[in-house]
This record gives C-alpha cells, sequence and structure tokens, in this order.
C-alpha cells in the first residue's frame, strides 16, 4: 500500500506576490474591453498646406507636463493640448527651456490668438476668447507658415476625448 509521506514544511516568503500580480492582470483583463484601442499619441495638425506632428495632451497630467524640460523641437513637430470645456486657458513657460509660440483655438479649430513665449518665465499667456484648444510650436513657427486669428486648424483623424 502507498502512503504519501508529507514534507516538511518550509516558510514561504513572499507568496502572496504572485497570487497579487495574477488578480491584478486578472482584474485589468477584465475592465478593459476586448480591442480597445489606446489613444493616439500624435496627430497631424494642418494650416493650409502646412502639416505638423503634435503630440497629445488629453489628460490633466500631460496638459500640466507639456514640454517642461524638453531641449529640443523639431520644426514640422509640437504639442495639442486638449481641453475639456471651453474657457479663457492659460499657458506659461516654469521648466520649459524652449522657445515657444502657443495659438488658442476654439471649438470651432479657429485660431483665437497667437502668443510668443520666453523660456523658464512663469508669465501667463492667456487665450483671448473661449478656447477648446491650444497648440504648442517653436517660436515663430505659426509666423513661419502665416497661421494668423482667424485660419483653421485641420487635423487628420478624430481627436481624444479629454480627460
Amino acid at each position: 500500500m502507498f502512503r504519501a509521506i508529507p514534507s516538511p514544511r518550509r516558510p514561504r516568503r513572499f507568496s502572496f506576490l504572485p497570487q497579487s500580480l495574477f488578480s491584478i492582470g486578472l482584474l485589468f483583463a477584465l475592465t478593459v474591453p476586448a480591442g480597445a484601442d489606446a489613444p493616439p499619441k500624435t496627430v497631424r495638425v494642418e494650416f493650409g498646406t502646412h502639416r505638423i506632428e503634435a503630440e497629445i495632451a488629453a489628460d490633466e497630467v500631460s496638459r500640466q507636463r507639456g514640454l517642461m524640460g524638453r531641449t529640443r523641437l523639431a520644426e514640422d513637430a509640437g504639442m495639442l493640448f486638449i481641453f475639456p470645456h471651453e474657457d479663457y486657458h492659460c499657458m506659461w513657460m516654469k521648466n520649459t527651456p524652449l522657445p515657444l509660440a502657443v495659438a488658442f483655438i476654439d471649438a470651432e479649430r479657429r485660431v483665437i490668438n497667437i502668443a510668443e513665449m520666453q523660456p523658464l518665465s512663469e508669465t501667463p499667456h492667456c487665450a483671448a476668447g473661449p478656447a477648446r484648444y491650444a497648440l504648442e510650436l517653436s517660436r515663430g513657427g505659426f509666423a513661419r507658415r502665416g497661421v494668423a486669428a482667424g485660419d483653421r486648424m485641420r487635423v487628420t483623424r478624430p481627436l481624444p476625448p479629454p480627460r
């Protein structure tokens, strides 16, 4: 007759870790719909024949961070801030060593006003009217493209909803 002899028990350290990781992974898998696409990280913005590849800042954290700490920005690159509602939004250059320009844009995607900003400045630059978007480019980027108040911004694909 066969009889199992129990082995001496060794203390199990960190035995909760694999189970916890499995539980977290399972919870994540159940809360994310199958086939759900991640929101786009960039979008092509157009003013007439001029194209800009813009990083998207659609949540509170990315809007607060913006281009802080960056030391370079390609000539055809920028950042598009998407706000949850139209308002007289303001931008500043705290911890941003790049010289930038910002265009405030309304819900119909028309440029309200453009401001040139100084690096590392805490001076606020505000929209002259209720803005839904702000687009930052290298200083002089809008002037070089001939973009002015009243011009319409086009995007090549749907923008993610702001959060």
